[in-house]
């Protein structure tokens, strides 16, 4: 089983973030997995790490749709802080609107980060694919 240091669960549905836990814990071995409920408190979270020089997320599993702060919102402040590391965003939705493939398209052209669109339920293959690290 492959081993990843940080996972970050950014979603606001409790049965979602039980479902990417128990699939995590199928297929990867992690030493820690947080979860936040929007992108304000994950992204808080985050710039509280680099200020304190502790591990970054190495894969961020992304909803869209979530309130506060949504995933486009997250990524538009995640993309400006100074991580030097490659971070893999796995953005997990059901959302079928076109205008949700045009934002996954800019900002993947925005940043060196490795930005995934994969659509909910994450099947266990999947799965195997989305927690390789960037």
């Amino acid at each position: 089983m492959r081993k990843v240091n940080f996972i970050s669960i950014v979603d606001d549905d409790p049965i979602t973030v039980f479902g990417i836990r128990k699939m995590l814990n199928a297929t990867v071995e992690c030493n820690i997995v947080e979860s936040h409920i929007n992108g304000k408190l994950a992204l808080e979270s985050i710039k509280e790490r680099i200020a304190m020089s502790k591990p970054l997320p190495e894969i961020i599993f992304l909803d869209i749709n979530m309130p506060i702060m949504d995933g486009w919102q997250f990524l538009e402040e995640f993309i400006k802080l100074p991580i030097t590391k490659n971070v893999k965003v796995n953005i997990v939705t059901s959302s079928i609107d076109p205008y949700d493939i045009e934002q996954w398209n800019f900002f993947k052209s925005k940043t060196k980060h490795t930005i995934t669109f994969n659509n909910k339920p994450i099947k266990k293959l999947e799965m195997v694919e989305i927690t390789r690290v960037a």
